[in-house]
């Protein structure tokens, strides 16, 4: 039978199969610090912004759009000057050293986002009674609420009170919920692991303006 137009992703697949790039795939290098290819690393984050297209609301236009204009910012960086940028590490040390931080800027901005995105859903497959609303309000609390401006802020609460219920968000994610949870917990270990990468980083002195 074949999947309606309007479900995002291949008949017996996930939503994760039709990412240009996931998490996964960018290749850490364990040996060198723990350095990650930026265009990898930049080509996965841009596929995860289709997951706001998933939540279906017009209110996660802003939160999508602000995590493209950081992207944006760390790629014209790379674009500037592109054997200093190899890696996000690399990238942000050799800005740094220009007196310049706004690809620096952008990726922490980034990294935050994708910190709120991770805890969101992995609290929800973590808690399985709870909504989606409850799981990305605490997530935001816990990652982008601390560094938001009150103008900005209820921006945000908007879009956390517009998440579909979770019975309909996953159903949008696959039919076969054993796939969903499957590929969704190999997407989060791969994040989670470059996050947690990068705010160590973001935290040494060498990376802060």
């Amino acid at each position: 039978m074949a999947v309606p137009h309007s479900v995002p992703y291949p008949s017996g697949g996930t939503w994760f199969d039709t990412l240009h790039k996931t998490f996964d795939d960018v290749p850490v290098q364990a040996n060198n610090d723990n350095a990650i290819p930026t265009s990898d690393f930049l080509e996965a984050a841009e596929s995860l912004t289709t997951l706001f297209d998933v939540l279906g609301s017009m209110a996660f236009t802003p939160v999508k759009n602000d995590m493209i204009g950081n992207i944006k910012k760390v790629r014209d960086r790379q674009l500037a000057a592109p054997a200093d940028s190899a890696t996000l590490q690399s990238l942000v040390i050799n800005e740094l050293k220009t007196k310049k931080h706004t690809a620096a800027e952008g990726l922490l901005w980034l990294v935050r986002a994708l910190d709120f995105t991770s805890q969101g859903i992995r609290s929800n497959l973590q808690n399985p009674s709870d909504e989606l609303s409850a799981s990305f309000r605490t997530a935001y609390s816990n990652t982008l609420k601390p560094h938001h401006s009150f103008m900005v802020k209820p921006i945000f609460s908007a879009a956390m009170s517009a998440t579909p219920y979770r019975k309909d968000f996953y159903a949008k994610l696959g039919d076969n919920q054993e796939k969903v949870d499957d590929a969704a917990g190999k997407w989060l270990e791969a994040l989670e692991k470059q996050v947690s990468i990068l705010k160590q980083f973001q935290a040494r002195k060498e990376a802060k303006w």
